[in-house]
């Protein structure tokens, strides 16, 4: 990977421009699959951009990458929650709690939705 590739992708997520950040990220991670920064940049650009299937894909690539990251069980977790299964995401949420990961807030998730309708 590039840095100046990755830091592009940065800046189209930092812009909230999640799907362009998602197309330029891509290939970063098909060439480094083993590379946590950008897995995870990918998941969450596909998690914003509502692309959830990837979004999981990617969530459960990064917990197979590090397995001990809290981050990656909450993101899998919310992410399955948004996909209606609940139960599947339990799980995830015990033991991003037990990594001492906090539950990110209902109302980041809506700010966010807010912010892609409006």
């Amino acid at each position: 990977m590039t840095y100046e590739e990755y830091q592009r992708g940065r800046m189209f997520f930092d812009a909230r421009d999640y799907a362009e950040a998602g197309r330029i990220l891509v290939p970063i991670v098909e060439n480094e699959p083993d590379n946590r920064a950008a897995v995870e940049l990918l998941g969450r650009a596909y998690f914003h951009s509502a692309q959830l299937g990837r979004a999981e894909q990617t969530f459960r690539r990064l917990i197979e990458l590090d397995p001990a990251n809290g981050w990656a069980h909450e993101a899998l977790a919310r992410t399955l929650e948004r996909r209606g299964r609940a139960d599947e995401a339990a799980p995830y949420r015990k033991l991003a709690r037990a990594m001492g990961t906090d539950q990110a807030e209902e109302a980041a998730i809506s700010v966010s939705a807010a912010n892609l309708v409006g």
